[in-house]
């Protein structure tokens, strides 16, 4: 596990940016003073530190707070490569998940809304601690935007994404 000070050693953390930068060139490899750190991987900034990746974010709560968060940091703005400290603050896995962006095959356009073919109307279900709590069926595609927007301010808290 690598520590704060190990860290500062390597690499200096901007954090009103949120971007690393390398404070040693290494033999090999191109890595100069200065330049950024990281690269892409599944939608995550992700580094190599003493020969083992981390991400990014947790590199820079490290950096920050002085402690390895191993459960999950959050991006607030759910943007994935926005490592700014302002922009970060500790999570819960669920409470992670909650703050997931509506998924790509959603074809309600509402988070937790689905169509229910046989009833011919809007099913509506929240998930909170690994439970999955049915909230009604609706014929009105806004009535059940608020159903489910009310449900999650209640239960997801300040980690309430309503899927933008």
């Amino acid at each position: 596990m690598i520590t704060q000070e190990q860290l500062k050693q390597e690499v200096h953390y901007n954090q009103e940016t949120g971007i690393f930068t390398w404070l040693k060139t290494h033999k090999y490899s191109n890595r100069k003073i200065g330049d950024v750190c990281g690269s892409l991987d599944s939608g995550y900034i992700r580094m190599s530190i003493n020969g083992k990746r981390h991400h990014a974010h947790q590199l820079a709560w490290l950096y920050v707070y002085g402690e390895y968060q191993l459960d999950a940091i959050d991006h607030i703005n759910g943007i994935k490569t926005d490592n700014r400290i302002c922009n970060l603050r500790k999570a819960s896995v669920s409470e992670n998940a909650y703050n997931r962006k509506m998924s790509k095959r959603n074809t309600s356009g509402v988070k937790g809304v689905t169509w229910h073919k046989r009833c011919k109307k809007w099913q509506v279900v929240i998930t909170f601690n690994k439970i999955h709590k049915y909230l009604g069926m609706y014929s009105d595609i806004n009535k059940a935007k608020e159903v489910i927007d009310y449900h999650r301010n209640i239960y997801h808290k300040e980690f309430a994404n309503n899927g933008t």
